[in-house]
C-alpha cells in the first residue's frame, strides 16, 4: 500500500483575520513572529499572509531595525 498524499490547508493572513488594516512597526514582539532565528523575514508561503500585509510587514520589519527595535541578525 502506498501512503496517501493529503494537501496541506492553505494558511489564512493573520492580519486579514484580525482586520488590522496598517502594521505597525513599534510593536517588534508582534513583528518577531515573522522572522527566522537567523533574523531573515520569512516569506509569504510560510507565514501565510496576503500580498498586501506581507508588505506592510517587510517595510514595519526593516522600519523597526533602522529605529533599532530589532536587531538585523542574531547572536
Amino acid at each position: 500500500m502506498r501512503k496517501e498524499r493529503g494537501r496541506k490547508r492553505k494558511r489564512v493572513c493573520s492580519f486579514c483575520v484580525d482586520k488590522v488594516k496598517d502594521i505597525e512597526y513599534k510593536s517588534p514582539d508582534k513583528l518577531r513572529r515573522y522572522i527566522s532565528d537567523r533574523g531573515k523575514i520569512l516569506p509569504r508561503r510560510i507565514t501565510g499572509n496576503c500580498a498586501g500585509h506581507q508588505r506592510q510587514l517587510t517595510l514595519a520589519i526593516k522600519r523597526a531595525r533602522y529605529m533599532a527595535l530589532m536587531p538585523y541578525t542574531t547572536e
